[in-house]
């Protein structure tokens, strides 16, 4: 049994809206303290150049207050803004504005972009994912080391989601840097503040437009025209929502498998046992311990949503109408009332009910099956033909309370050529 994670601080000293809480070294020990002794609880709102303050957030940690909010979209919604700070209008349409719709807006936008996104069309996509999968671990074969995150990582996910899309390999790279810079709005490296993010999701979106203009003229086989030209009961995808789809698909697609892949790497490195285990039995192991990397990553740390009841409970907490809730997904992925051994990594983990997807309901992932393939086929190939691969420093975390990332991560092994891998 793993030990719990502690923390010296007081239940009245963890403030999750303090930034500064968030670069210590017990922040899992702070989540640990307020499952165990204060489920739900209120913090201040981060201060943020430029937005107004906020008046505060409730913060949900258990597992099953975070299911049951995400499964009632009618009474806590995501319309006003699924970041903890409020953001204006124009923000939202740019990064990723059907995380922030509610029914039936989001209801008939899902069902035009789930034309792209089925599991048979995932499934079709396996001979694909292995190919790259495979001349992803071709290029590294020989060296005996690289970083794990730029090379191994982030490579699979960001490769699948252009070629999807359709964009040329001459652009990947600056995808790659663009999506860095969104979803890295707190972390110097990447700009520090939300205006360096708004102004790289505005260059995705003006991208997406020249894409989709193409597409319209041009059709090819790739999600960008199936989706382009979509049409469900007489609607079809404004340009303008063409564009907050595309920032919100190539952002998530390429950060949130490249973190689970990275964590999975240093999780199987902290506990060979659990590697041995995989090794050992590869295709009875895999599909648990793809669920076991989502659950021990969890890339995505929350999503906020707004009560829009008169009067709503949460926990045995009331919850006052226009009040934000703050879903703690990594949280609610260690309650020790749903998961044995929650701060253990068990590749064989089963059951194993999760919400690094979401907590069910209206917006759970769409990339959910495509997620979980990737992270099968990359490890199949890594653990198949770099057995002993293992992370040898200590990461490089992305300074955010939003996501759970990783920017750098050495790695060893030994190398093997390419002829013979």
């Amino acid at each position: 049994m793993a030990e719990m994670p502690t923390t010296d601080l007081s239940l009245d000293e963890i403030d999750l809206g303090d930034i500064d809480l968030w670069y210590r070294d017990d922040v899992p020990g702070m989540f640990a303290k307020l499952l165990a002794q204060r489920p739900v609880s209120w913090h201040s709102e981060p201060d943020i150049e430029g937005l107004p303050p906020g008046k505060g957030f409730w913060s949900i940690v258990r597992h099953e207050d975070v299911q049951q909010v995400s499964r009632q979209p009618e009474v806590f919604i995501s319309g006003k803004g699924t970041n903890i700070p409020d953001f204006p209008p124009e923000v939202y349409e740019f990064l990723g504005s059907m995380i922030n719709m509610d029914p039936p807006r989001h209801t008939r936008f899902r069902l035009i972009v789930n034309r792209g996104f089925t599991p048979h069309q995932v499934a079709d996509l396996e001979t694909d994912v292995r190919r790259r999968a495979r001349a992803i671990v071709d290029a590294i074969a020989e060296k005996g080391e690289c970083d794990f995150v730029t090379e191994v990582a982030a490579a699979l996910p960001l490769q699948i989601i252009c070629d999807m899309m359709g964009i040329p390999e001459s652009e990947y790279q600056w995808v790659f840097d663009k999506t860095n810079v969104v979803l890295g709005a707190s972390d110097p490296e990447y700009g520090g503040d939300i205006m360096a993010a708004f102004s790289a999701a505005q260059e995705l979106w003006g991208y997406a437009q020249e894409l989709r203009a193409d597409r319209v003229k041009n059709p090819r086989d790739d999600i960008t025209t199936k989706i382009a030209l979509a049409e469900v009961e007489g609607h079809s995808l404004t340009p303008e929502e063409f564009g907050s789809f595309f920032v919100l698909l190539v952002v998530a697609g390429n950060e949130t498998t490249r973190n689970a892949i990275s964590h999975g790497m240093k999780a199987l490195t902290d506990y060979p046992d659990q590697r041995k285990v995989w090794l050992d039995d590869p295709e009875g192991v895999g599909p648990t311990a793809v669920e076991e990397i989502i659950r021990w990553a969890t890339p995505v740390m929350h999503f906020r949503r707004t009560c829009a009841a008169e009067d709503a409970e949460i926990g045995g907490q009331r919850i006052q109408e226009g009040d934000k809730v703050v879903l703690w997904y990594g949280a609610a992925n260690r309650d020790p009332a749903v998961f044995d051994d929650p701060y253990g990594f068990d590749v064989r983990r089963d059951p194993n009910e999760h919400v690094g997807f979401g907590g069910g309901g209206p917006h759970f992932c769409l990339g959910a099956h495509l997620a979980r393939r990737e992270i099968r086929v990359m490890f199949d190939e890594l653990l198949g033909r770099l057995p002993d691969i293992e992370v040898t420093g200590e990461p490089e975390y992305l300074q955010s309370n939003f996501i759970h990332g990783i920017k750098r991560m050495p790695v060893s092994f030994t190398p093997v050529s390419r002829s013979a891998a």
